[in-house]
Formats: C-alpha cells, sequence, structure tokens
C-alpha cells in the first residue's frame, strides 16, 4: 500500500473536514461552517487558525454583508487560497500526452501537449518529465502531479494493464516521482474524472452521481454519499461484455452488440468504413448523418438508442439524482438526441422520475485536469491510500 503525503502536511482529522469543506463549498462564514460539520464555534476558531497560519485558507470581506462585517472577525468568510498551489495533471493516450496545470481549486492555467513516438514506459516517463520542468519554469513550486491513464492502477502508482500503451505492471508513480522530485499519483482515468466532476463539477454536493463516458472507450463510475465508489473492475473495459442489442453490430473490439461496439468513436468509424469503404472521421459521420446521408444515420441512430439503453440502466439500478455524459463522442447527443430520450423512456417505468441527465463535451486537458484533482485531493487529504 502506497501512502502519498505533501510536504507541508499532515492535518488532523478536523482540519481536513475544514478545508475540504472549504475547498469545495466555500466562501464559508465559521457559523456556516460548524453548521455544516456539526462543531461549536470554539472548535472552529481553533481548527481554522493553523490553517489560515498556513496560508491555506484566507478571511474575505468580498460579498459579506455590512451586518457580518460589523459583527466582527468570526463572522468574516473563509475562502480557500486557490493560487497558493499549483498542481500538474497529465492524460495519457496511444499517441499524445496532454498536460494541465490547475490552481487548488483545479481552474486550468496552462497547457501543454506533447506527441508520443512509442510506448515504452522509460521513453514516456522522460516526456512526462519535459513537460514537467517546462511547467515549473513559469509556476515554480509546484504541489504534486496527477496522472491519469486509460487501464488499472493500483496503490495509485502502478499501471497493472493499459491495452492503449500495452503495459503491464508498470510503477509509472515511483518512476514520475524519482525523475522530478514531486509527489505523484497515478489513477484510471475515468476514476480520476469523476473525483474532479465530484468535488468540482457537476456532482459537487450531491449524494448519488454517476458518470458515463464516451470516446475511444466506454467508462463508467458511480459516487454514492459522496465518494465514487472504487471496484477491482475499475479500468478492465467492461463495456465490451456491456450487452445492449444482442442483434447490434459485431467488431473487433467488443462482444455483439456491445456497448463498445455500437457507441465508441473507434467502433462508429468500423461499421462506416465496413459499410462503405470510406475512412471518415467521427465528426464527418455527424455532419453526414444530421444531413441524413443513410449509412452514417443508421449508424449513429442506433448507437443513439444503444446511449439512452445505457442510461435508463443506470437510472434504474443505481437511482443517482444526476447522470454526467462526457467524453469526446457525446457529440451524438446533438445529432441524435430525440433517439437517445426515446430510448431512454422506453426503457423505463412511466411513472418513473425523468432522468436528470447533463452532457458534458470534454477534450483531453479536461481529463487532465481531472487528474490534477487526484493530486489535490493527495495535498488536502494529507496522503491518498488505495
Amino acid at each position: 500500500m502506497t501512502t502519498l503525503t505533501a510536504s507541508w502536511l499532515p492535518l488532523s482529522p478536523g482540519e481536513r473536514a475544514v478545508a475540504i469543506e472549504v475547498l469545495t463549498h466555500g466562501p464559508l462564514s465559521r457559523s456556516e461552517l460548524a453548521r455544516r460539520l456539526d462543531l461549536s464555534a470554539g472548535s472552529v476558531t481553533r481548527l481554522t487558525k493553523p490553517l489560515i497560519e498556513s496560508g491555506l485558507l484566507v478571511e474575505v470581506t468580498e460579498g459579506a454583508t455590512l451586518a457580518e462585517v460589523r459583527q466582527g472577525r468570526p463572522s468574516q468568510p473563509l475562502d480557500i487560497v486557490a493560487e497558493s498551489r499549483r498542481f500538474v495533471g497529465f492524460k495519457i493516450t496511444q499517441d499524445m500526452v496532454y498536460g494541465v496545470v490547475t490552481t487548488l481549486r483545479s481552474d486550468i492555467v496552462a497547457r501543454r501537449d506533447r506527441p508520443l513516438t512509442g510506448h515504452d514506459p522509460d521513453e514516456i516517463v522522460d516526456v512526462l518529465r519535459e513537460l514537467t520542468d517546462d511547467f515549473a519554469r513559469d509556476f515554480p513550486g509546484l504541489a504534486g502531479i496527477g496522472i491519469g491513464v486509460g487501464g488499472r492502477a493500483h496503490d495509485r502508482s502502478v499501471v497493472d494493464e493499459s491495452a492503449f500503451l500495452d503495459w503491464r505492471d508498470v510503477p509509472l508513480g515511483r518512476l514520475v516521482e524519482e525523475r522530478t522530485g514531486l509527489p505523484v499519483v497515478v489513477e484510471n482515468d475515468v476514476a480520476a474524472l469523476v473525483e474532479a466532476e465530484s468535488w468540482f463539477g457537476a456532482g459537487r454536493g450531491l449524494d448519488r452521481f454517476a458518470v458515463l463516458t464516451i470516446g475511444a472507450g466506454i467508462g463508467y463510475a458511480l459516487v454514492i454519499g459522496g465518494k465514487r465508489v472504487a471496484t477491482a473492475e475499475d479500468g478492465v473495459g467492461y463495456g465490451r461484455f456491456w450487452i445492449v442489442n444482442p442483434n447490434g453490430p459485431l467488431t473487433p473490439d467488443g462482444q455483439r452488440g456491445s456497448a463498445v461496439s455500437l457507441l465508441t468513436i473507434p467502433n462508429i468509424r468500423y461499421q462506416i468504413h465496413a459499410a462503405t469503404g470510406q475512412d471518415l472521421s467521427y465528426g464527418e459521420i455527424l455532419t453526414l448523418a444530421a444531413a441524413g446521408d443513410p449509412m452514417p444515420s443508421r449508424v449513429i441512430d442506433e448507437a443513439a438508442r444503444a446511449l439512452g439503453t445505457l442510461v435508463a440502466q443506470i437510472a434504474n439500478f443505481a437511482m443517482p439524482q444526476k447522470i454526467l455524459l462526457a467524453g469526446e463522442g457525446v457529440g451524438l447527443v446533438d445529432v441524435a438526441g430525440p433517439a437517445v430520450e426515446a430510448a431512454i423512456q422506453a426503457n423505463r417505468h412511466p411513472r418513473a422520475e425523468p432522468v436528470n441527465l447533463e452532457t458534458k463535451v470534454s477534450d483531453f486537458h479536461d481529463w487532465a485536469r481531472g487528474a490534477a484533482v487526484l493530486a489535490i485531493q493527495v495535498l488536502v487529504l494529507g496522503g491518498v491510500e488505495a
């Protein structure tokens, strides 16, 4: 088991709870903090003092009412000093490394990308080091690095398996930490995206929240009680066996009629190429489908019905308050939204509540931001244990 800890920690459990509450919901007054965390006024004062002294929290007057200001210091809201720490996030794909620098609130302040010439771990680690060095010149004192990989990871350090990179048992976290001198956390890319949305995005404040991603692959994750449900199946590519339509297409990457065969960008492109001989991009296929071209329209309509079926299944069995649909493939909804909605309704009880479905077009920098949030969590939580 690996524990990663930033040098200016640890925080006590109480200090950590205060820091997370202000980070994810601030600015908050001390009285509101006391109410949210069920603490006495004295306890809040005791717990916030070291956080202010360390530069993590600051008292603010902006947004406070005149009455609150006149009441004195205890009523001044507390906020996180978002610019006090900078974090690096990387998303590794088959052919690129996408990098970002974020604030403590995960706002992206810089982006840099680098193409990959191969998948040798040492070569990719060198790319990550070079990008980190580039970032460090503009942002001295980086606090940590998060890395998102399509595949399985354990101890938030070792990539067990990644089909995209043809990796097995690569100690990526240790290798990058040795080259950069910074604390490093490694995780499945969907898990990283979910953590970011849970803390700072669409799932903030929700008790039950699900994320479904479509793009190069299919990703799914569930948040219950405000925490992501981590399982041994994270990153195994179960979308290949998630059968949506037993009579659907058979493609090289998934079982017949599986979510992967029906919905992923490579397999939608494969279906069009197999039927027409044309090597079209995903954007071109969507454009042709929107214009009524018969074959793209058929493939996209079938994909839309599959997506609606998946969303309904998640709503039926996980019962989340919201489902976030993200990834590079969500343009499907813009083209075939009515078919998606019809499939959702067809697979839900007539008296069921409408599904709270939010779509977010995610580029690879959003995935890298998710990885940076992993590093933020290491810093604020005082260590991350697998």
